[in-house]
């Protein structure tokens, strides 16, 4: 069985302007082949790039706050103290 790999804090913020990269070019792509307009489509990818991005922040505080499906880490207690080290 192989070990179990956690993701580098820098893999995750490359993997997540990467994907954004993706979305903005897929607002313009999408956006530019309805109105054949280059400024229509930028303007739509820049403000589709902030309220996705709120959005996103919203809704990710709001499941911080909901503990339905989550289970405790095996190496720490319910107070919060690690375990190995009590």
């Amino acid at each position: 069985m192989a070990a179990e790999q956690t993701e580098t804090r820098k893999r995750s913020v490359v993997k997540a302007l990467t994907y954004r990269v993706v979305i903005v070019c897929l607002d313009f792509l999408a956006i530019y082949l309805f109105t054949h307009k280059i400024e229509v489509a930028l303007g739509f990818m820049i403000v589709s790039n902030i309220y996705t991005t709120v959005g996103y922040f919203l809704h990710e505080r709001i499941w911080a706050r909901i503990r339905w499906g989550t289970e405790p880490s095996a190496g720490w207690r319910s107070d919060g103290r690690n375990r190995r080290c009590v």
